[in-house]
């Protein structure tokens, strides 16, 4: 069975939530599906999505409360007689939930993304049918809040496997071979860390003139982090890099990642990192020991403890032969549990398992 997939988004951004929407569209329609996207009109994923051949309906969505977005979603789903539609953040859910159930959708199916509290609960218990999660810890929560457990399924994201490339970054950040490079691929929020990574690899970066901090990605901190970086006499050390488009690039000129986030539904920067063979540090916290086994593929700390982060970044640097050993087991593993082949085949049963649940009802 073949289906006809609208996925609704109303972040204007770009950041995991949004590349992992824009991955399920390229993968299901490479399994022979139908997807489209709505979003508002100034939305980046739009952009992405019409780039790669997708059909995007561009509608104004000016709140949870906006009716004629509402009403325009709903005449879309009912005149394009849409199999399913998956709803991502709380506008659209909103919306989105609304509209299916105005034209009686077979499918209303929300994602959950984040490890925040939620806000919306009718757009988990009322308007969907169901709800996919991105990792364990984000469904445990959700149950815990009266979402009913056989409503919830989790859906680990996916990537696709990086192809080897001999990257440019050090010859563009003008370091030598012998350098030892920090990746932090990351949104520039309080709440990834950055500033305790800083905070942690100073002592390394007094100590051991070859090692630099790479940071990837743009945000609300990005002048804050600059400032902090100049006051701290480190811009020769750490570099910050703004948006990206060529993530595997950055990750194959570097030799492990850190991120010291604070919350995180799982971890999708740590999955690529695995997938370019990169050790990880990562922080114990909500969905990210789904993604990383102590001493297994990366190394955990517990959240803002700089001493701890400090020791597992001296523990890196020094050991090259861990570094290998542990990402050569996070490739292993993102070419199994965390591919983009495993997610397109589990939410694909997903679909249509709950649209056959849905029909027997």
């Amino acid at each position: 069975m073949t289906l006809k997939i609208l996925h609704t988004e109303s972040s204007t951004g770009w950041g995991g939530q949004e590349h992992r929407i824009f991955k399920e569209m390229v993968s299901l329609r490479a399994r022979g599906h139908t997807l489209e996207l709505a979003c508002r009109p100034e939305a980046r994923l739009g952009v992405r999505a019409e780039e790669a051949g997708f059909t995007v309906h561009r509608i104004p969505m000016r709140g949870g409360g906006d009716l004629v977005a509402a009403w325009r979603l709903a005449r879309l789903l009912r005149r394009e007689r849409f199999d399913v539609v998956n709803t991502h953040s709380g506008h659209d859910s909103l919306l989105g939930g609304i509209a299916g159930r105005l034209a009686r959708t077979p499918l209303i199916v929300r994602t959950r993304h984040l490890a925040l509290p939620i806000t919306s609960p009718a757009t988990y218990r009322k308007l969907p049918h169901k709800v996919v999660t991105v990792s364990d810890w984000v469904r445990n929560y959700l149950i815990s809040v009266g979402v009913p457990a056989e409503n919830v399924t989790t859906v680990y994201t996916g990537i696709e496997p990086l192809p080897e490339t001999c990257s440019t970054l050090r010859r563009e950040l003008g370091l030598t071979d012998d350098s030892i490079l920090i990746a932090t691929v990351a949104i520039l929020r309080f709440e990834k860390g950055h500033l305790d990574l800083i905070n942690a690899a100073k002592p390394l970066l007094a100590e051991r003139p070859a090692v630099h901090l790479v940071f990837a990605g743009d945000g609300p901190i990005y002048d804050r982090l600059c400032d902090y970086i100049a006051e701290c006499g480190l811009t020769d050390r750490i570099h910050l890099l703004g948006l990206r488009r060529d993530i595997p690039n950055v990750l194959a000129g570097c030799d492990f990642f850190a991120l010291a986030t604070w919350q995180e539904a799982l971890g999708t920067s740590f999955i690529e990192a695995m997938a370019a063979g990169l050790a990880v540090v990562g922080t114990a916290v909500d969905g990210v020991p789904e993604v990383i086994s102590d001493g297994v593929n990366g190394l955990l700390v517990p959240p803002k403890d700089q001493a701890a982060l400090t020791r597992a970044l001296y523990t890196l640097v020094d050991d090259a032969a861990l570094r290998r050993r542990l990402g050569e087991a996070g490739l292993a593993i993102t070419r199994t549990r965390f591919s983009v082949a495993t997610m397109a085949a589990e939410m694909e049963a997903f679909y249509l398992a709950s649209l056959a649940e849905r029909h027997r009802a």
